[in-house]
């Protein structure tokens, strides 16, 4: 289904990355299928046979965490639920972003339709008809431990649905749950028996916001190979040590030989490029530029290594207990976060790695000492003007901020619910600083594709390569080329903008289709 598809169908089976997208950032309906609501029913059924019983079942006729040994009479047991969701309901600071609320909603539901949680397919519906008003609750940043599942904000969630709590309505206003629902025609769900449980008990903001950023660094790695090749011919660098020989037949790294190719593909047929093959007293380029395959592809690979658990945590069931197809009713502690936080905290390191070399270029490219004629700080009448001097300042506040936020933050659990949840993985917490890391990041090779673009430009006389020339065009349209000192920010936001919509690389596509 490509970006922007209207409905996305939910069955047993599960869903895919491309799904999660659709319905976060792009608003597309969401449907039930009857497979799933079979699914969904056939659970309950398990349940229902469980809720009259004296058995001792965890979340159906005992207490929570710590007060799991305490046993609950049949009559306060739908109460027992409500209590749940307020009392966890626990979030405090500033609300996290809409895209994120839709997808911890949308793979809550997902894992409904799996038939393995033990809900009502009713409330599944009110899920459902969430997203597709465009309600969004009011979730706060902080409260989850990534442990029991993202609690705190699965739980704002659910109040919400409750009718209570606040939330964002389809016209972007801050109202009460209760108001938007009743515009919406949506009636407030009324919690059985261990459904409490079941709509906080997942790693569902964890892995929503996992599976985001990888869509973005897919397009920030892809995109940070265009503005190092407008680098190098900024620099007066060479191709040839991108050449395949030098990667794919020497190294086995897959994603240093991709990088590398990218960067062969996007230089060829550079006049710039091809000016100082003789005459040159360079040995070698910069490791900034000569070793950007083998920074850039090691991003890629851990890419790579963060979907395949990504993926796994899609097609899985978190909940706790879970229902399993025989009836059982069972604990376990799949909702763990430590392998998608393992990987959130790794690609922290990685992202803002990537970022600290591209800054090392813009830095090169601005000093006289360096940059191979290039005037100081590419400016118009140096001394008069500063140029692009400041715009490294903020470049470079923004790399040391993400090897700040490039600190693990799974290393760091701490105990919780009287000790009885005593190892946590602090998965959200590695999620919500990703987020942080990769704005930063689209910010960085933003002022990088300013900075190359004008220095490409200042190289009178020669051409850039096609493809090349065809961003730095692009950048042009929103950015005008050299001249007398002006307001400066602006411009930073419009050149991060053509990084953050894909616009660089859609524009280096159309002139090398190989590009991956």
């Amino acid at each position: 289904m490509a970006n922007g598809s209207n409905t996305v169908v939910l069955k047993p089976q599960g869903v895919t990355f491309e799904d999660v997208i659709n319905v976060a950032r792009f608003n597309a309906k969401v449907e039930i299928s009857d497979e799933a609501k079979t699914a969904i029913d056939k659970s309950r059924k398990f349940i229902d046979e469980y809720t009259q019983g004296g058995k001792a079942i965890y979340g159906v006729s005992t207490g929570f965490g710590a007060l799991a040994d305490k046993f609950i009479e049949p009559k306060d047991r739908i109460q027992l639920q409500k209590s749940l969701i307020r009392s966890h309901a626990a979030g405090v600071g500033a609300p996290i972003e809409i895209e994120v609320v839709r997808a911890l909603i949308f793979l809550r539901l997902r894992t409904f339709a799996s038939g393995r949680t033990g809900v009502r397919y009713e409330l599944a519906k009110t899920y459902a008809d969430f997203l597709n008003a465009n309600i969004t609750p009011v979730v706060p940043e902080f409260g989850s431990l990534g442990c029991s599942g993202d609690l705190a904000p699965l739980s704002h969630c659910a109040l919400a649905m409750m009718g209570e709590g606040q939330v964002i309505d389809s016209d972007g206003k801050i109202v009460d749950s209760l108001v938007a629902m009743k515009k919406a025609g949506i009636a407030p769900i009324e919690l059985r028996e261990k459904e409490g449980l079941a709509l906080i008990n997942g790693t569902d903001g964890m892995l929503g916001m996992l599976i985001m950023a990888l869509a973005d660094l897919r397009n920030l790695t892809l995109s940070a190979d265009i503005t190092t090749a407008v680098s190098i011919e900024g620099l007066l660098g060479t191709d040839r040590v991108f050449a395949p020989e030098l990667h794919a037949g020497l190294r086995n790294q897959v994603g240093q030989a991709t990088s590398a190719a990218n960067l062969y593909a996007l230089l060829k047929g550079s006049e710039i490029v091809t000016s100082h093959f003789e005459g040159d007293t360079r040995v070698q380029d910069a490791y900034s530029l000569r070793c950007a395959p083998q920074v850039n592809g090691a991003v890629r690979d851990i890419i790579d290594y963060a979907t395949t658990i990504a993926e796994r945590e899609l097609s899985s069931a978190i909940d706790n207990p879970v229902v399993l197809p025989d009836g059982r009713v069972e604990s376990n502690g799949n909702f763990h976060g430590a392998p998608i936080a393992y990987v959130l905290d790794f690609l922290a390191i990685a992202a803002t790695d990537l970022g600290s070399m591209a800054e090392r270029r813009t830095d090169r490219m601005l000093d006289p000492a360096r940059s191979v004629g290039l005037p100081a700080f590419l400016a118009f009448n140096a001394g008069v003007d500063s140029g692009l001097m400041i715009a490294q300042y903020t470049q470079a506040a923004l790399v040391s901020e993400n090897k700040r936020l490039s600190a693990p933050a799974s290393v760091d659990s701490i105990p919780s619910s009287a000790m009885q949840e005593d190892h946590v993985s602090m998965g959200w917490s590695a999620a919500r600083k990703l987020r942080k890391v990769i704005d930063n990041l689209t910010h960085i090779l933003g002022i990088e594709l300013l900075t190359a673009a004008r220095a490409v430009e200042l190289r009178k006389g020669l051409k850039p390569a096609k493809a090349t020339h065809t961003v730095i065009s692009e950048l042009r349209k929103v950015v005008d080329s050299i001249g007398p000192d002006r307001f400066l920010s602006p411009e930073l936001e419009q050149a991060t903008l053509v990084i953050k919509e894909g616009r660089a690389v859609r524009a280096a596509k159309s002139v090398v289709a190989s590009l991956i």
